[in-house]
């Protein structure tokens, strides 16, 4: 009895760890392209650092075939994507402004925040 419950609290640590503890790698980018690799639930590099009023080219290669992984979402900037399997697709964002701009997948499992700084 105590192996099954022992497992239940090693199976809800491992959930919550995953789902709100793990903070995958930040990327830092000078130039204006950055590839984001998409598996095991996450985009990796997960936070980008960006200057401000640079045009950005995002290149997303989608690994993981959970259909959760298929859709991009960038709400503030109105912008939705499709991410075929194992094959690079390049998002072209405008320049922006400082501030933190999220994207995610539809159901929000997979999150990141493009952090775009004023240089100088």
């Amino acid at each position: 009895m105590w192996m099954v419950n022992l497992g239940g609290l090693l199976l809800i640590a491992l959930i919550v760890w995953w789902f709100w503890l793990y903070r995958p790698g930040t990327g830092s980018q000078a130039s204006e392209e950055l590839v984001i690799l998409v598996e095991n639930g996450t985009y990796s590099p997960a936070r980008i650092k960006v200057a401000a009023q640079t045009p950005l080219r995002l290149t997303f290669m989608r690994k993981d075939p959970s259909p959760c992984a298929e859709t991009l979402l960038f709400p503030t900037l109105q912008l939705s994507e499709t991410l075929p399997l194992n094959k690079a697709k390049t998002v072209q964002l405008p320049a922006l402004a400082p501030g933190e701009y999220a994207f995610h997948c539809q159901m929000q499992m997979y999150r990141g925040t493009l952090l775009v700084e004023q240089q100088g």
